[in-house]
C-alpha cells in the first residue's frame, strides 16, 4: 500500500475506531443501567399495587362494618377473606428488592391483625344491651383501623421514596452512560483537528510551494529549488518536478547553443 494512502487510512481509521468503540461502550452501559434500574422501578410499582390492594380490601371491610352499625342489621356483617389478604401481604414482601421496607410490612400486618381481632368482637357488642354499638365502632374499632391506615401510609411513603431514588439513579445512570460518547466526540474532534493540521502542514503547504515554484520557473525562469523532507508520493512528485525542470533547463541550454552554432556557421 502506498505511503500517502496508508497515512490517510490510518488517520481516518483512528477517528472511526474511537467513535465506534465509545458508541458501543455507551450503548452497553446504558442498557445495563436501564435494565437494572427498570427492574427496581417495576418492583416499586408492584409494591405500590399490592399495598393499594391491601388498603382497598381493608377499607371495604371497614365500610361494610359501618353499614351494619348504621342500619343496625347484624345480618349485613361481612365475611373477610383473610387468606386473600395474607396472599397480597406475601406478594408485597416478595416485591421488595431492598430489606428496609419489610419491617413496615410486618407493622401493617400486625395493625391489621389487631383490627381484625377487634372486629371479631362485633357480634358480642351488637347483642349486648349494655354497649352502644355506634360508640364501640367509633371508639374502639375505628382507632384500630386508623392505626392500620397510619402504618400503611408510612409503608407507602417508603415505597414512593424508594421509587424516587431509583428514578434519580436512572437519570444519573443515563448521564453516566453518555459520558463515553461525549469523551469520544471530544477525542474525535481533537483527532480531526490534528488531522487537519497534519494535512495542511504535510500536504497542502508542500503542494502550494511546488505550485509556486513551478509558476516562478514558468514566468521568470527562476530555478525550481523547493525541497522538503518526506518519504511519500509528494516527495517523489517533488523530486520528479525537480528532475524535469533541470532537464528542461539543460535542454533549453543545448537548444540555445545549437542555434548559436548554426548562426555562426
Amino acid at each position: 500500500m502506498k505511503v500517502l494512502r496508508r497515512k490517510v487510512y490510518f488517520s481516518l481509521g483512528s477517528v472511526a475506531a474511537i467513535l465506534l468503540l465509545s458508541s458501543v461502550i455507551s450503548i452497553l452501559e446504558y442498557r445495563r443501567m436501564s435494565d437494572y434500574v427498570s427492574e427496581l422501578i417495576a418492583s416499586n410499582i408492584r409494591s405500590i399495587n399490592h399495598a393499594q390492594k391491601l388498603s382497598d380490601i381493608t377499607q371495604e371491610y371497614n365500610h361494610q362494618m359501618l353499614a351494619v352499625v348504621v342500619q343496625n342489621d347484624i345480618s349485613l356483617i361481612p365475611k373477610f377473606d383473610i387468606e386473600h389478604f395474607m396472599a397480597q401481604s406475601d406478594s408485597l414482601k416478595n416485591s421488595f428488592t431492598s430489606q428496609k421496607a419489610l419491617p413496615m410490612v410486618d407493622s401493617v400486618v400486625t395493625s391489621f391483625d389487631d383490627f381484625m381481632k377487634t372486629s371479631q368482637k362485633f357480634d358480642e357488642v351488637f347483642l349486648a344491651d349494655s354497649v352502644d354499638t355506634g360508640e364501640w365502632f367509633f371508639g374502639t374499632l375505628q382507632p384500630s383501623y386508623n392505626k392500620f391506615l397510619e402504618d400503611m401510609t408510612v409503608l407507602n411513603e417508603t415505597i414512593y421514596k424508594d421509587l424516587r431514588s431509583n428514578s434519580a439513579d436512572f437519570d444519573a445512570g443515563f448521564y453516566r452512560s453518555i459520558i463515553p460518547s461525549v469523551v469520544s466526540v471530544g477525542a474525535g474532534l481533537l483527532l480531526i483537528l490534528l488531522l487537519l493540521v497534519f494535512t495542511l502542514s504535510d500536504y497542502v503547504r508542500p503542494i502550494n510551494k511546488m505550485a509556486e515554484g513551478l509558476n516562478a520557473y514558468r514566468t521568470s525562469a527562476r530555478r525550481y529549488n523547493y525541497e522538503f523532507d518526506g518519504d511519500d508520493q509528494l516527495a517523489e512528485i517533488n523530486e520528479g518536478i525537480t528532475e524535469v525542470v533541470e532537464e528542461n533547463i539543460e535542454l533549453k541550454v543545448r537548444i540555445k547553443t545549437l542555434r548559436e552554432d548554426r548562426n555562426q556557421a
